[in-house]
C-alpha cells in the first residue's frame, strides 16, 4: 500500500504531462488523493479530500453546463441537462480517474484497500472531484477548463450514440415492457460507511431475474447505478 511519504517523495512530472497541468502546490495535490480511511491511520496526514471534493463538484457543474450549452445549440433545457447528468455521473467520472491513473495515486486505508476501494466507482469519482477542486485553488477556473473540455469531447459523441444521456431506469422499464415483464424491482441489499458518507447498494430484478447491481450515495443514484448495470448486461447501452 503506498504512503503518503512515498507519494511525497515521487517525481510528479509524468502526472503532470498526463493530466496537462503542473500544480504549484503538491501538499494540495496530495489532499486531494487523501481519502478519510487514510487520515484515521496516519495522524501526520492533515485534511481529507471531502472538502476538495465538495468545490470540485461545483465546479464540474458548472464547466459541464457551460460546455454542453456551447456545443449543442440545438438541445432543449431537458436534451442539455440529460447530457450534462451523464458526462458528470458517478461510473463516468470514475471513468476519467482511472484513464488518468488516479487510483494508483489515492491514499487509502488498509480496509479500504483490501475491500478494493481502487476499483470503487464512488471513491475513483470523488478522487476526480477532489483533484478538480484542486486544481481550480492552485490554477484558476480557466486551468480547469483547459484540462475538463477534451475529456468531454471525447466522451460526449459516444454518449449520444448510445443513449447514456438517457434515463437508464426508463430505457430499462421500456426494455423490460417490451418483454412483456412487469415494471423491474429495485431491493437495498447493503448500506455501508458512516452516516455522514453512507453508501447504498441495490439489485435491480425483472421477472425475479437479477439483471444489474449499483452502489451510490444515495438510493435513487445506486438505484440508477444498477439500472445502467442492467442494460450493460442485456447489452443495451
Amino acid at each position: 500500500m503506498k504512503s503518503q511519504k512515498n507519494l511525497e517523495d515521487k517525481n510528479f512530472e509524468v502526472f503532470f504531462e498526463r493530466i496537462g497541468f503542473t500544480f504549484k502546490d503538491k501538499r494540495l495535490l496530495l489532499r486531494a488523493f487523501t481519502h478519510r480511511s487514510y487520515l484515521n491511520e496516519h495522524p501526520e496526514a492533515v485534511e481529507d479530500n471531502e472538502r476538495l471534493e465538495f468545490l470540485g463538484d461545483a465546479v464540474l457543474d458548472f464547466l459541464v453546463g457551460d460546455w454542453v450549452y456551447h456545443h449543442f445549440p440545438e438541445m432543449n433545457e431537458g436534451e442539455l441537462t440529460r447530457l450534462r447528468s451523464a458526462l458528470v455521473r458517478t461510473e463516468q467520472l470514475a471513468q476519467f480517474s482511472e484513464q488518468l491513473g488516479l487510483d494508483e495515486m489515492m491514499l487509502l486505508g488498509r480496509g479500504e484497500e483490501e475491500a478494493g476501494g481502487r476499483k470503487r466507482p464512488a471513491l475513483l469519482c470523488a478522487t476526480f472531484e477532489a483533484m478538480v477542486g484542486a486544481m481550480v485553488i492552485d490554477g484558476d477556473i480557466h486551468s480547469v477548463k483547459k484540462f475538463v473540455d477534451p475529456l468531454l469531447y471525447q466522451t460526449a459523441g459516444p454518449i449520444l450514440n448510445e443513449r447514456k444521456d438517457q434515463d437508464p431506469k426508463s430505457l430499462l422499464q421500456e426494455w423490460a415492457q417490451s418483454q412483456g415483464y412487469g415494471t423491474p424491482v429495485y431491493r437495498t441489499v447493503a448500506e455501508y460507511g458512516p452516516e455522514h458518507e453512507k453508501y447504498f447498494v441495490i439489485e435491480v430484478f425483472i421477472n425475479n431475474t437479477m439483471f444489474g447491481v449499483g452502489e451510490g450515495r444515495s438510493k435513487q443514484l445506486a438505484a440508477k447505478n444498477a439500472a445502467i448495470n442492467a442494460l450493460l448486461t442485456l447489452d443495451l447501452k
